[in-house]
């Protein structure tokens, strides 16, 4: 299959280029958020082809991936067809709804010929998406080997833009769990967050990594720590658990699926997971196994080969 989707997500789309057909991403010259092109910052096949928007009215698309509204738009400007009706669409909704839940309506309800394809069950349940189809394709991760050493005895936090999201992604309760350990905060904007939260420097470190050197400090870490309220389940929290880190989370959304008992603490009693956090840095070998634990739990439910599997199933269910 010749499949078109822009470069939105780019851990989710690393996963999903993996499989057997031809990724056809928009490029333009400033590579600007319609027009990334291929990703530079992860490791992608061949088969990923960049096309810029003059070229897209005659390229053979066999399925069309949108991920954001504004796309029918784009799709139909630069493509010169109709989502769904033209050209076998479905729309891949990343994240949990954003307003009042449960009475969110999905930007693709009610469109003629599409299927919305959710990441976990949880977003199925919370979108009002009308009569319009949908089905769930959980998540799936390159996996990164057992790479876990957990010397370093800090605990290991990845968020983008915690302090414009706040309360959403926990920010709020960094100061209290870095009571029980010393926080390392990856991502996007997390610049200053140590000063803005008035954090000592050896309390809350933070910065900026590209995936390949991402993993490598997750796994030097102890332990891994998702305070994470309201977004969809976060790839992040995924791939630690792939390092074969031990983790400890909120209780939300998708995350009590996704980590069972024995991988890890999950609950929505903070003091729970502060007790959790002090424990697994006191007890490295209770850390390692569970870590352990969590690694088989994320290879047999969030493997690549199934998540494939499940794409290419949907895949032909759509476009025959």
């Amino acid at each position: 299959m010749r499949i078109l989707l822009w470069h939105v997500h780019g851990s989710w789309t690393t996963a999903f280029v993996q499989g057997p057909h031809t990724y056809l991403v928009p490029v333009t010259p400033e590579r600007g958020p319609d027009g990334l092109g291929r990703a530079r910052t992860f490791d992608w096949p061949e088969s990923v082809v960049e096309l810029p928007p003059e070229r897209l009215r005659d390229a053979d698309v066999d399925l069309l991936v949108l991920q954001r509204p504004h796309e029918f738009d784009l799709a139909r400007r630069w493509l010169g067809r109709r989502p769904g009706l033209d050209v076998p669409t479905v729309y891949l909704e990343h994240n949990a709804p954003g307003g009042p839940v449960p009475d969110t309506r999905h930007p693709a309800a009610g469109r003629p010929g599409l299927t919305v394809v959710h990441v976990t069950h949880f977003n199925r349940l919370m979108w009002d998406c009308g009569a319009t189809p949908t089905t769930v394709v959980e998540h799936g991760v390159v996996d990164p080997g057992p790479l876990w050493t957990g010397t370093l005895e800090r605990a290991a936090v990845v968020v983008n833009e915690p302090l414009r999201r706040g309360r959403t992604t926990g920010t709020d309760l960094l100061e209290y769990f870095s009571r029980a350990a010393p926080l390392d905060v990856f991502g996007m904007g997390t610049d200053g967050l140590a000063e803005r939260l008035g954090l000592p420097a050896d309390r809350c470190r933070a910065g900026e990594l590209v995936q390949r050197d991402l993993h490598g400090a997750l796994a030097r870490r102890r332990v891994y720590l998702h305070p994470v309220r309201w977004t969809s389940l976060g790839l992040s929290l995924l791939e630690a658990m792939h390092l074969g880190m031990p983790v400890v989370a909120l209780a939300t959304t998708e995350v009590t699926e996704a980590v069972p008992a024995g991988a890890g603490v999950v609950s929505n009693r903070l003091e729970v997971l502060h007790d959790a956090v002090r424990g697994f840095l006191a007890e490295p070998e209770r850390a390692r196994e569970t870590g352990r634990a969590a690694r088989a739990a994320a290879l047999a439910r969030y493997g690549l080969p199934r998540f494939l599997d499940d794409w290419d199933r949907l895949i032909k269910e759509v476009t025959r």
